[in-house]
């Protein structure tokens, strides 16, 4: 089996477990979360207890509290792609004599990433406080379905304005919470929604510039080298072109480090892009992810302790003004002052 077909069937199953995770999030019972669940049992009956709380632990400590290690994973990466293209792609263009304004293009927007990333992550999302909170209520409808007026939550003891959540991760409420992103390690609310899909997109557009010009690099020396244009002989002795496979194999004999960056880079800008996609569905349609997850998870039909069983309520996405309306509230949310004006 040639190098391109291992590379491809890598390929395809990182997108489709990729793809899984994105069908399955989002739904309290599916069969991937069966799946696991009957994993981890299992599992429990041959790995020691004292190993199992460790792990527990340590997974504990990793996505449920604040941590810097994505955020040092996520700079690495970054430094780790950059550093190669930067010592090799970079310099064998210029070689080459490509436009410095396309070498240049993955740093100018890697420096714009980075100032998102900032913004994101030292930014309030929107913290709920006792002295805030009788003004947030006013901000957002209740919908009498995903949220209900009224409650009040029993960690931060304040009362919930709509569409805000209480984060586990920061022991905070947040207005109009989105999610927390262990990336940029904050919560993704109604102060830095904007910048956050900014940085999403800034970055996803980084990885997309470094694919592109690290492909033209190679395909320039495949020009250069005369390579494609040669044949070989079958057992038969009849002559044939060279074949997209072998032309893969040898750029991955040349430079393999490049050509592996590049594998790396095209699965990072799919996965973002999709990512991208995804959000800017949601700011198109005023949805925040916690909405969109919990309006999934019951099929969009909800049971209230007063509501008869025979009469489920359907969740109507009520916050949605249209796309521009929309799109303009992500980077600049409602106040008091706005909604009484409308």
């Amino acid at each position: 089996m040639d190098f391109l077909t291992l590379f491809l069937i890598y390929l395809c199953f990182v997108l489709a477990i990729t793809a899984l995770l994105c069908l399955c999030a989002g739904r309290k019972e599916n069969f991937l979360t069966r799946s696991v669940n009957s994993a981890s049992q299992v599992l429990s009956l041959v790995i020691p207890t004292q190993l199992q709380r460790v792990t527990q632990q340590a997974l504990h400590r990793l996505f449920h509290t604040r941590s810097c290690l994505f955020v040092v994973l996520h700079v690495a990466l970054q430094a780790a792609v950059f550093g190669e293209y930067t010592w090799e792609v970079f310099v064998y263009c210029w070689e080459l004599q490509f436009h410095l304004l396309l070498l240049l293009l993955p740093y100018l927007l890697l420096a714009g990433n980075l100032g998102c990333f900032l913004l994101c992550s030292r930014a309030n999302p929107g913290t709920v406080t006792k002295s805030n909170a009788a003004s947030l209520v006013k901000v957002y409808a209740y919908d009498g379905v995903l949220f209900q007026r009224g409650l009040v939550c029993p960690t931060c003891t304040v009362e919930k304005p709509a569409r805000s959540k209480h984060c586990s991760v920061c022991r905070t409420c947040v207005h109009r919470f989105d999610h927390h992103c262990v990336w940029v390690n904050n919560c993704i609310g109604a102060s830095n929604a904007g910048v956050f899909l900014l940085y999403l997109l800034s970055l996803t557009a980084t990885a997309a510039a470094v694919a592109a010009v690290t492909a033209a690099f190679l395909i320039q020396v495949l020009l250069l080298s005369n390579i494609m244009h040669s044949t070989y002989l079958d057992a038969q002795g009849q002559e044939h072109p060279v074949e997209i496979p072998f032309l893969v194999q040898h750029l991955f004999l040349t430079f393999p480090r490049i050509v592996f960056m590049l594998g790396f880079v095209i699965l990072l800008t799919l996965v973002l892009g999709g990512y991208c996609s995804f959000s800017l569905y949601l700011a198109l349609t005023n949805q925040t992810t916690n909405e969109w997850c919990k309006s999934r998870r019951s099929g969009g039909s909800f049971h209230l302790p007063s509501q008869p069983h025979d009469r489920p309520l359907v969740y109507k996405n009520i916050y949605s003004k249209g796309i521009w309306r929309n799109l303009k509230e992500i980077f600049n949310p409602p106040t008091v002052l706005e909604r009484k004006k409308k």
